[in-house]
C-alpha cells in the first residue's frame, strides 16, 4: 500500500478525498462522525503532534501536521454538508485574520520586539472580541477544554494585562501566596470534607501556576518533565529488582526510598532537564 499512487494532491486534494469519504458510496465510520464525535480525535492528534515536537522528530511533526490538518479539514466538509460554512471560508478567515492581526507588517504600526508584537495582538484581539459580544469579560474566548493548567494560566495572564496582577518582580507575595494555600491545603485535609480538600488543592495549583506565569515558565512543561524524571527514576528501580529477582512488593517503604535515593544520585547532570530525557 504504501506505493499506491492516489489521484489526490495537496489541500484541494484532501479536501476532495474527506468529501468522497463522506459520500454515500464512501467509507461508513467516515459518514457517522459528527462534530462531537470528531472532539477526542482533534485534542489527541494535537497532544501527538507536541510530542512529536518534544521529541524533535521531523518525520512524526510532518506526519502529525497531517493528522491533525485532516481534523480541520474533516470539520469542513461537515461544515459543507450543512451549508453553514466551506474550508474556502476558513482559509479567508485565517489569511485576514493575520493580515489584520500584523500592522506592522502590513499597515504602518511599529513593532521592533516579540513583547510589543504580542501586546499589539492582544490589543486588536480584544476589540474583536467586543464587537458586538455578549460577554465583554477580559476572561472571554479562554476555552474551558483547554488543559487545567493552561486554561489557569490564560486567564491569569488576561487578568495581568487589565491590571488584575502583584507588582511586577515582587515574587516574595506569590511564594507567600502559595504557602498559604498549602497551608489551607493541610487544613482541609485533616479537618475539613473531601469536596473542600479539593477545593484548596485546585487554589494551591492555581497559585502555583501565577508563579510559574511570573517567571516565565511553562507549568505544562515543568510538570511534564518532572513526570518524565519519575517515570525514569521508577523504572530504574524495577529495573534493579528485576535483576535481584525481586519485586516493589516484596520491598519495605525504607528500602524503596533508599533505592530512590540511589538512583537519583546516578542520574547525570543533564538528565532532569529536557522533556526527551523521559
Amino acid at each position: 500500500m504504501e506505493n499506491v499512487k492516489v489521484p489526490y494532491q495537496g489541500l484541494e486534494g484532501l479536501a476532495s478525498l474527506m468529501a468522497r469519504l463522506r459520500s454515500p458510496e464512501g467509507c461508513p465510520w467516515d459518514r457517522k462522525q459528527t462534530y462531537s464525535s470528531l472532539r477526542r480525535y482533534i485534542v489527541e492528534e494535537a497532544f501527538e503532534l507536541v510530542e512529536a515536537i518534544e521529541a524533535e522528530d521531523r518525520e512524526g511533526i510532518c506526519e502529525e501536521s497531517g493528522d491533525l490538518l485532516l481534523q480541520v479539514v474533516f470539520l469542513a466538509q461537515l461544515a459543507r454538508e450543512e451549508e453553514s460554512f466551506t474550508l474556502e471560508d476558513v482559509l479567508e478567515g485565517i489569511i485576514e485574520k493575520l493580515v489584520v492581526r500584523h500592522p506592522h507588517v502590513f499597515g504602518d504600526v511599529i513593532a521592533e520586539t516579540p513583547e510589543e508584537v504580542s501586546r499589539n495582538w492582544e490589543i486588536i484581539k480584544s476589540r474583536k472580541r467586543l464587537e458586538g459580544a455578549k460577554d465583554d469579560s477580559a476572561l472571554a474566548g479562554v476555552p474551558r477544554s483547554l488543559p487545567a493548567l493552561y486554561r489557569a494560566l490564560r486567564l491569569q495572564e488576561r487578568a495581568a494585562k487589565v491590571g488584575f496582577d502583584w507588582e511586577p518582580g515582587d515574587e516574595a507575595v506569590v511564594l507567600a501566596k502559595i504557602q498559604e494555600e498549602a497551608r489551607e491545603l493541610e487544613e482541609a485535609v485533616r479537618e475539613g470534607t473531601r469536596d473542600q480538600a479539593l477545593l484548596e488543592l485546585g487554589d494551591l495549583l492555581f497559585a502555583v501556576v501565577n508563579l510559574a506565569r511570573r517567571l516565565d515558565l511553562d507549568p505544562e512543561d515543568a510538570l511534564q518533565r518532572s513526570c518524565g524524571k519519575f517515570s525514569r527514576r521508577f523504572r530504574r528501580i524495577e529495573d534493579s529488582l528485576k535483576d535481584e529477582g525481586r519485586k516493589m512488593q516484596d520491598c519495605s517503604l525504607a528500602e524503596l526510598d533508599a533505592l530512590w535515593d540511589q538512583v537519583k544520585s546516578q542520574e547525570g547532570p543533564g538528565e532532569a532537564g529536557t522533556p526527551r530525557s523521559s
